[in-house]
């Protein structure tokens, strides 16, 4: 038996703002639905995910869309985008990670992985030097896969889902972590300090 290879990581086009509304509809449900109101889900899922939206949101020149696929089919999908950080974000020429969105069926699989890899290396090539992001307080298996890419809690802000004001914990992280850890290491190994 063949294992299932690896996600390919593809840049999103005009074309595919109604699978990014799908996607992103079915994948936010598949994770808060079962801790939020239906009205709720709906007028949120309503104000975010719909193909004129998703057109729009494409043609914006400071975000980037990258869409994992498997075998031909979107998995998933990782949203970036520049702009001024809210405060408690204090890292250099920071981008956020607006999304990073996994269907239920390939979550543990990889896709996540390939998805922040790939968002890590288009915001170094754009000249960011922080990545940041907004995870729901309540999120525990995002905060602790956020966590073992290198982010650290810096603060809170509001998220409104629906009538539901939410919190949001932010997270930020140099995207030269690896590469200060590496100079260190061979710095010692030469006997600088």
């Amino acid at each position: 038996m063949n294992p299932t290879p690896g996600p390919v990581i593809r840049y999103a086009r005009a074309v595919d703002a109604g699978l990014l509304a799908e996607l992103g509809a079915r994948t936010f449900s598949e994770t808060f639905a079962a801790d939020n109101s239906a009205e709720d889900m709906a007028v949120y899922l309503a104000s975010s995910f719909g193909p004129a939206l998703q057109a729009a949101e494409l043609a914006d020149p400071d975000s980037i869309f990258l869409i994992a696929e498997v075998d031909g089919f979107a998995a998933g999908y990782a949203k970036l985008k520049s702009g001024d950080p809210p405060d408690g974000v204090t890292g250099e020429k920071p981008i956020e990670l607006v999304r990073l969105y996994v269907a239920q069926e390939w979550l543990g699989r990889g896709v996540g992985a390939a998805l922040m890899q790939v968002c890590i290396d288009q915001a170094r090539q754009k000249g960011h030097r922080t990545l940041w992001l907004g995870v729901w307080e309540h999120n525990d298996r995002a905060r602790a896969f956020y966590r073992k890419w290198n982010f650290r809690e810096v603060g809170t802000h509001n998220f409104q889902l629906g009538q539901d004001a939410q919190t949001d914990i932010l997270m930020e992280r140099s995207l030269y972590v690896e590469q200060m850890v590496d100079e260190t290491t061979e710095a010692r190994r030469a006997g600088i300090q």
